[in-house]
């Protein structure tokens, strides 16, 4: 396929602090008093969500993988397949530093069981977005060491992915994907050590030619803003972008903005009022932060997300 527009990025020095590129390509810096998890909220809409009665989160920890020795657990994406979810998220395995993307199952999305380590690459890999399309099961995650966005296809759902080739070319954080008005809109943070830059590229088909949108990148110098959290969401007509506020630390809380002009010429959106849609705990599994939200829709007008929460000892 043909990619998209060549993006060079200024890499920051090693010993720039907390967001110098660490080993292994993986631009979280993990110490060993810090571990992120995975829990379960609910809500009436995507943007009112908590931990529903009954659940214990986290639903799943560094101590549930079983096949690599994890230091945590982290970016979950979720898709419904028959009468079962299917959750994908990063492992980030303590030997080598590098993440892989790891698989549980539920059959009522609220408890979870850990199966496996179902991709793994030489390079670091993280926050695989994953989507249905046409009958087919499709996964962008993060991939910066090979510099460029790559998709992948299940050529056995859930447990064996193929590579199919890259979309755009750049070192690109959290891509984020979605349909809408007949085209495919990706949506990356450009600078994946400093968090404050949102591009965008847009294509008329999924393996493309894609093309980076006039108006990219779209946010700059905005580490509260930029980077997505997230699934893109449709909800009441309206489509909804979540991003990371990175302030005053990486992966503090959760914001939403509601995308009000998407076109091949245009592009704005508006943060949704009320503050974070989920942000620290004060306590526990999530009270250092939460950086990342997938909601889903079930019966009788409720939400259900997976989130991810860090602990700092």
């Amino acid at each position: 396929m043909t990619r998209g527009q060549s993006d060079k990025r200024t890499e920051p020095a090693s010993g720039a602090g907390r967001d110098a590129r660490p080993s292994g390509g993986n631009d979280r810096i993990q110490t060993s008093s810090e571990t992120w998890s995975i829990g379960i909220y609910a809500g009436e809409s995507p943007l009112r969500l908590s931990a529903p009665v009954g659940i214990q989160n986290p639903v799943l920890t560094r101590e549930d993988v079983t096949d690599v020795t994890a230091s945590f657990v982290a970016d979950p994406f979720v898709i419904r397949k028959g009468d079962r979810w299917y959750m994908f998220f990063e492992v980030l395995d303590a030997e080598t530093s590098k993440g892989a993307i790891g698989l549980a199952v539920s059959q009522d999305g609220l408890q979870w069981a850990y199966r496996q380590i179902v991709l793994q690459e030489a390079y670091h890999l993280s926050y695989p977005y994953v989507f249905e399309w046409r009958g087919d099961h499709y996964m962008v995650p993060e991939t910066l060491e090979p510099r460029c966005v790559r998709l992948y296809k299940a050529s056995l759902f859930p447990i064996r992915w193929t590579c199919i080739g890259a979309l755009v070319d750049g070192r690109s954080a959290d891509p984020s994907i979605v349909r809408l008005h007949g085209f495919w809109w990706l949506f990356t943070c450009g600078t994946p050590y400093r968090h404050d830059t949102l591009r965008l590229y847009f294509a008329e088909t999924l393996e493309g030619f894609w093309r980076e949108h006039p108006r990219s990148p779209v946010i700059s110098g905005d580490l509260r803003r930029a980077r997505p959290a997230g699934r893109l969401t449709h909800w009441g007509g309206k489509l909804f972008r979540f991003a990371q506020d990175c302030h005053p630390r990486y992966g503090t809380s959760v914001r939403a903005f509601e995308i009000t002009e998407l076109s091949r010429t245009a592009y704005r959106e508006a943060e949704v009022p009320g503050g974070p849609v989920i942000g620290p705990g004060g306590s526990g599994w999530n009270r250092a932060g939460m950086h990342h939200l997938d909601p889903w829709p079930v019966q009788y007008g409720r939400w259900l997300a997976c989130v991810d929460g860090l602990q700092v000892d």
